[in-house]
């Protein structure tokens, strides 16, 4: 291909050199142009396009009215060029082509097909739909870190509703805080710089964040194992035991990074271990068992659903109550959790502007709430959680009340005039 392009080249020098730009062409044109794209296409054209059309009619250089440059070419050829970069303001997609036929009498047809020429998104209105996107993630982690926490406390201080299945709420609530905290490490600590420098706190943090990531769905798994074995298997709960919960939790999404991490170093090792490298699929070492813990989760909860629906549902027992609600917050959490993280498997390419609009807004939505629906159906709809509040606060009251009434009477003083007023009617009467 350079030995085509090479005398191509030597007489572009030679014309400058000489001053003469008269014998220039267009792809010799485009080739002293500083965009690289242009030249590109520009030295591509010239292995496709001959040098000199010599024999028979052909259609001479001409410049359209956009602004095209379309070469000599042979008569009865249909000429490509590239779209151009801009038109009116409005930039296009370059690596498209535009069409002309040169006629069979050696003349250029009337106009050009520009069909395939695509108008790129607008940079102004992307940049402002991105910065919406990142106010939405700023202001949805921050209410969700907050309900969180309230949540987090309400567990730990309320010991009297402490049972496996609340304490399974606990750890997936806990989870969620650690991987919004970790958000804003991220969120905060990151940028261009860092990630070129590729420096190990960077890519701790993106281990640390994937890893909290990770255990918010092998803690959902834990809560539909729960419910599956409480309602569809018919064992008692008794049997269950914390420690297990906490392997699936905490433990078993440590090796998965820690693999993770290590194909990361070898194969990936670049941008502090964001994105990933085309032909490289170290990121399936994680996703591949959220994937696989989300399904046999939807799995669990068609069982559920089904028994439910026949056995459990003539039964009115405190327990079945606390059941059916649990799998309705279950059945709410997991499409939301299951919906953002498919999303990114599902996110829309090319020139659609519409479509790259909707799934900026509806995942930064879903990805920053999700902390606030787990706090909301785990705990702040619980039943247990909200009457050991009740107690509570009506107990605080009874106290202050009590302190209170006895912080009245003590304060009351005896009157001297009253003592004073009723000695002397005494002696009156007397």
């Amino acid at each position: 291909m350079w030995l085509r392009i090479l005398p191509q080249v030597l007489t572009i020098w030679a014309v400058v050199i000489s001053g003469t730009t008269a014998d220039l062409t267009c792809d010799t044109l485009l080739l002293l142009s500083t965009n690289l794209t242009a030249r590109t296409l520009a030295l591509w054209n010239l292995t496709l396009t001959p040098s000199n059309v010599t024999a028979g009619l052909f259609c001479n250089m001409s410049i359209d009215p956009i602004g095209t440059c379309w070469p000599k070419s042979t008569a009865g050829e249909w000429v490509s060029r590239p779209c151009p970069e801009m038109f009116y303001g409005v930039k296009y997609n370059t690596t498209n082509n535009v069409y002309r036929e040169c006629l069979s009498n050696g003349s250029w047809a009337v106009k050009g097909n520009y069909t395939q020429c695509q108008e790129i998104l607008n940079e102004k209105k992307s940049k402002l739909h991105y910065h919406i996107a990142v106010i939405i993630n700023y202001m949805g982690h921050c209410i969700s870190l907050a309900a969180l926490l309230v949540a987090f406390i309400l567990f730990m201080r309320l010991r009297s509703i402490r049972c496996l299945r609340n304490i399974i709420h606990w750890n997936l609530i806990t989870a969620f805080i650690l991987r919004n905290a970790t958000w804003f490490v991220v969120q905060l600590t990151m940028n261009p710089e860092v990630h070129e420098s590729n420096v190990l706190w960077c890519r701790l943090v993106t281990a640390a964040y994937n890893y909290f990531h990770v255990t918010n769905f092998f803690w959902m798994f834990g809560e539909g194992c729960y419910l599956h074995t409480a309602i569809v298997l018919t064992y008692s709960t008794d049997k269950l035991r914390k420690w297990m919960f906490i392997c699936i939790g905490w433990c078993i999404p440590l090796p998965i990074i820690i693999a993770w991490a290590i194909g990361k170093l070898y194969y990936d090792n670049e941008k502090c271990w964001f994105g990933k490298k085309a032909g490289v699929y170290t990121d399936y070492i994680y996703q591949g068992p959220m994937i696989l813990v989300l399904l046999i989760n939807f799995i669990f909860l068609f069982n559920i659903v089904r028994i439910l629906m026949t056995k459990l549902r003539a039964s009115t027992t405190s327990e079945t109550i606390q059941y059916r609600k649990a799998v309705k917050a279950t059945l709410v959490l997991l499409p939301l959790l299951g919906i953002t993280y498919m999303l990114f498997f599902v996110n829309p390419g090319g020139e659609d502007e519409v479509a790259q609009i909707v799934f900026i807004y509806f995942n930064s939505i879903l990805e920053s709430f999700q902390g606030f629906f787990v706090s909301v159906f785990y705990c702040f709809l619980n039943s247990e959680v909200r009457s050991a509040v009740r107690k509570r606060w009506h107990r605080w009251q009874d106290k202050h009340s009590i302190r209170a009434r006895v912080a009245r009477a003590m304060s009351i003083p005896t009157s001297p005039t009253r003592v004073s007023f009723h000695s002397i009617k005494q002696s009156s009467a007397v």
